[in-house]
């Protein structure tokens, strides 16, 4: 296995070749441009070609760069998305049923989450948004199926105003408007992750809150 790193100071990113001696060649870098800031990064193949595509979040430049794999450790020029602002998070999945890798970005600036559905050639319609709520500044996303209906949903913390928000897929590309899982006052939950904690078949969160340097354990019951 292979690992990219995204370097905010250097505004770019690096591609490290894994070896079987467990360690790692530095074999080529990604420039996602002067003063992007990439913050997070996703690997996924986007156009269907068996080949592992790049998409970087740019904080600083808001806007999402992909970078196509020609499948000999090279990438092409990387095609920019406009985000909102500041987007610091990125995530992937199918939303609307269509065998083909979508994005989701949380932008911390502009309180929102940005959707790109993508067209199976590795390029990508133009941002929804969904609003995070004021003052939320949503730091990071997760894609899952909370409620079981074999349609993707979207959670994402939002450190701003104490708690993680839930947006519902329809399973065509659209979600619901969030609703708010409170995890605390003061509580500012920075990450999330989802996963069946009690063997019931159901999906839990777990929280970290930097405000209260705990770790919160959010089951599901319905």
């Amino acid at each position: 296995l292979d690992i990219v790193v995204a370097n905010y100071g250097s505004n770019d990113a690096s591609v490290l070749l894994g070896n079987i001696n467990i360690g790692f060649v530095n074999q080529s870098t990604l420039t996602s441009g002067n003063g992007s800031r990439p913050q997070s990064i996703v690997i996924a193949d986007f156009n269907n070609d068996s080949r592992m595509d790049i998409a970087i979040a740019n904080s600083a430049s808001c806007s999402i760069a992909i970078f196509v794999g020609h499948g000999n450790i090279s990438f092409g020029n990387p095609t920019t998305y406009s985000t909102g602002s500041t987007p610091i998070a990125i995530a992937t999945g199918d939303f609307n049923d269509d065998m083909r890798l979508d994005i989701v970005v949380a932008n911390y600036g502009s309180e929102s989450l940005s959707i790109f559905l993508e067209y199976g050639d590795g390029s990508f319609a133009n941002q929804k948004f969904y609003s995070t709520g004021a003052n939320s500044q949503p730091y990071s996303v997760v894609i899952c199926d909370v409620n079981n209906d074999a349609m993707l949903d979207i959670v994402a913390s939002n450190p701003g105003i104490d708690g993680i928000g839930l947006f519902v897929g329809y399973g065509n590309g659209t979600f619901s408007n969030m609703m708010l899982i409170p995890t605390g006052d003061g509580s500012a939950p920075f990450y999330v992750a989802v996963g069946d904690f009690n063997k019931d078949r159901k999906l839990d969160f777990a929280v970290l809150n930097e405000g209260t340097d705990s770790l919160s354990i959010l089951l599901q019951t319905c």
